[in-house]
């Protein structure tokens, strides 16, 4: 059980860090703070199509992210 949790653990790492680097990049927040962003207007724009839907599959492998990790380390004891 144990080894089938830290194999699930590094297939949702690496497709968690995938949908994050695949999210379209924003120059709002902090890093549009400090770094200037090119656009005057404001930033913010709704997520739509694909995008969206990026968005949410990567909340969902975060959630399942955190899952497994929490049963790998109450199946660790």
């Amino acid at each position: 059980m144990k080894s089938v949790l830290a194999v699930a653990q590094v297939v949702v790492a690496i497709l968690m860090t995938l949908g994050v680097l695949l999210q379209t990049p924003k120059a709002t927040g902090l890093g549009g703070t400090i770094g200037g962003g090119g656009d005057m207007g404001g930033g913010y724009r709704r997520r739509r199509g694909l995008e969206q839907t990026l968005l949410r599959a990567t909340a969902v492998l975060i959630f399942v992210f955190v899952v497994v990790t929490a049963a790998s380390t109450y199946f660790g004891r």
